[in-house]
């Protein structure tokens, strides 16, 4: 085999790990069989049942009812044809939904990205009736009596959202697994809101609460809880019996429940002293897109005006989630391993998301960016792009002085050298 085709078929193999990972080790064989022919039955059925034994004098519920069949149908679809990601538990089949799912947010988006902004709020009133009587308080105050400082008035502020911020942020530890790059995300989304205070009021901030509150004390302990939880998996010990071998009922339980949880910890390291270039300009790319895509979030509850509890708002938060963590393992394979060419089905489709959400405001919200301060936008977006780069440069300084002996450093140059070698003679002889 030539050393072209031989790449190839790597890339090949790399990318497939990534975007249909095969399931290593089956022990519940009933789950992983194939059951198409009565997943076709069962599906009929209920349409039949529902088509015909269904009142049908509301033309609102009929047509609820028929996007509810047309996305169930689809989401059948998807567990039949769509690939599974780079994960494998609980079940493909779950990742598949969670890919047919965030295909068809992005159809959506991309279907009101076409309307006008009377045409999407007509659609949104004849989805929640409630939405007509709820409006965004413009003149509600915030950030003031910020000399008042008292523990009172902090402990005041551990609301809801707070706890949001400490499970967001735990989260996101989980996902990217490197205090260096959360650290980042998390001081440069403080800057973010400072830019854009003067668009959504409800980023204007007292110091200590922006300061200790969020990022130290919120934002802070989750990532250090999140970083343990993964520091624990990363030590543990997975041994997959299967449930045909367990004997005691309670030990069967267990085995089920342990369904739930990774085949395996992987750690990450996005970056070493031997990073190449590109890979550095990608980490800086993460941090400024997670930006984005966290901003997506306040432009459009705000633009549309929806309460931040609304189930519309909640439902979308969950989605991203599910859809960020395979799109981030995605990302990961796709910047560290140099024989996988080719992003992520499923990270495609996030960015996709992302670019169509932002958009969808800002032809939206014509009003409210016109007020924009460009000098504002500017700025920050100048800020994000060198301490995003200065802080990933910072990251790999730092495993180049403090976590890589001099020793390995040797070792990683003659590696280096001894590939090329090994590569030319390679070429002499193809």
């Amino acid at each position: 085999m030539s050393s072209s085709n031989k790449q190839n078929s790597e890339a090949v193999d790399a990318f497939s790990s990534i975007n249909e990972r095969p399931v290593d080790d089956i022990s519940l064989e009933f789950f992983y069989k194939p059951h198409t022919i009565t997943l076709l039955a069962v599906s009929i059925a209920s349409v039949i049942y529902s088509a015909f034994v269904r009142d049908e004098t509301i033309i609102q519920d009929n047509i609820w009812s028929g996007i509810c069949c047309v996305i169930f149908f689809f989401l059948i679809v998807s567990v039949l044809t769509f690939p599974n990601g780079p994960f494998t538990r609980p079940h493909p089949a779950v990742w598949r939904i969670v890919f047919g799912m965030s295909v068809l947010y992005l159809l959506a988006l991309l279907f009101l990205l076409f309307q006008s902004y009377s045409t999407v709020y007509e659609i949104m009133y004849w989805v929640d009736p409630n939405l007509r009587n709820f409006h965004i308080d413009m003149d509600k105050e915030y950030a003031v009596n910020c000399s008042d400082v008292s523990i009172a008035k902090v402990w005041s502020h551990v609301d809801v959202f707070a706890w949001g911020h400490f499970l967001g942020w735990m989260f996101k530890a989980i996902l990217f697994r490197h205090a260096g790059l959360l650290w980042a995300i998390s001081i440069m989304w403080e800057i973010t809101e400072i830019a854009f205070a003067h668009l959504l009021p409800n980023f204007l901030e007292c110091w200590w609460d922006s300061v200790i509150l969020d990022v130290l004390i919120c934002n802070g302990l989750g990532i250090w809880c999140g970083l343990k939880i993964c520091k624990a998996l990363e030590m543990r010990e997975y041994k997959w019996v299967s449930i045909r071998d367990i004997s005691s009922t309670t030990g069967k339980i267990k085995r089920a429940i342990l369904q739930f949880t990774p085949v395996h910890w992987t750690p990450v390291r996005w970056l070493d002293p031997t990073c190449t270039y590109m890979r550095f300009f990608a980490l800086s790319q993460l941090v400024v897109f997670w930006q984005i895509s966290e901003l997506n979030t306040f432009f459009l509850k705000h633009i549309f005006e929806m309460p931040p509890s609304h189930p519309l708002v909640i439902a979308r938060l969950c989605l991203i989630g599910v859809i960020v963590a395979p799109s981030v393992r995605q990302y990961y394979i796709y910047v560290t391993d140099p024989k996988c060419k080719r992003v992520g089905t499923q990270c495609w489709v996030y960015g996709a998301i992302m670019v169509t959400e932002s958009m969808l405001c800002i032809k939206n919200g014509k009003e409210l960016f016109g007020q924009a301060q460009v000098s504002n936008v500017f700025v920050w977006l100048v800020i994000q792009i060198f301490v995003s780069i200065g802080c990933v440069y910072g990251v790999v300084l730092y495993h180049w002085y403090f976590e890589t002996p001099v020793e390995t450093i040797d070792n990683i140059s003659n590696r280096r050298i001894n590939e090329e070698i090994t590569n030319s003679d390679t070429k002499k002889e193809d």
